[in-house]
């Protein structure tokens, strides 16, 4: 996983309250634990007049036009501003994969389900929370100008605005320090490989009928 400090970029906007798992990335792609390849089924069955399947070629699906991942103003987005009690329904790690695939760096929104919240960090996303008149303002703004941009830095735990406004964000310091350092769950164990490898090698002593092939 790469280290994650500062994201600055484009904002998305999906002004709707309680965007579900299901939402994020439909049952039917669940099929793969690649982690790569769901971008574009991301938000599937908002983004396309279709039903999407598996391995389906997207490319000549028709569009919902309406929809904000489908408008030129909105392309190349790193960062999604979100509703209240973002990511919640199932526990699925494939949500943030395909917010991440899309391009998807940092989220913001007033509130987001735990376990999703938990997923992100471990796969590379920065989910802020900013109280809800911040959020709807930011949606305000975000609506008014095209190419509306943010920057979210981790490091200084602070939300820019294009025209200079700051608003500061509380963020679980643990999961922080492994964005910031690009740690996910192997990454964490990996750093203590050397303890690991001792204790093997001691146990291999103690008990070495466990080690036999």
């Amino acid at each position: 996983m790469e280290p994650v400090t500062k994201v600055h970029g484009i904002v998305l906007p999906i002004d709707r309250p309680n965007v579900d798992t299901d939402a994020i990335i439909p049952k039917q792609f669940l099929k793969s634990i690649k982690r790569s390849g769901f971008g574009v089924n991301l938000f599937d069955e908002w983004r396309y007049l279709d039903q999407g399947e598996a391995d389906q070629d997207c490319s000549g699906r028709p569009i919902n036009k309406d929809f904000v991942l489908n408008q030129p103003r909105y392309y190349g987005a790193e960062i999604l501003l979100a509703g209240i009690n973002f990511g919640c329904g199932s526990s699925r790690e494939h949500a943030p994969w395909a917010l991440h695939d899309y391009g998807i760096r940092a989220l913001i929104a007033p509130s987001f389900a735990d376990i999703f919240y938990s997923n992100a960090c471990k796969n590379g996303l920065v989910p802020v929370t900013l109280a809800e008149d911040i959020v709807d303002k930011l949606f305000s703004e975000c609506n008014a100008e095209e190419g509306y941009s943010l920057t979210v830095d981790l490091e200084a735990q602070i939300v820019i605005t294009p025209a200079g406004g700051s608003f500061p964000f509380e963020f679980n310091q643990g999961l922080r320090n492994r964005l910031l350092n690009g740690l996910d769950d192997i990454g964490v164990s990996l750093k203590s490989a050397g303890s690991i490898r001792a204790y093997e090698a001691r146990r291999a002593i103690e008990v070495p009928w466990f080690f036999q092939d």
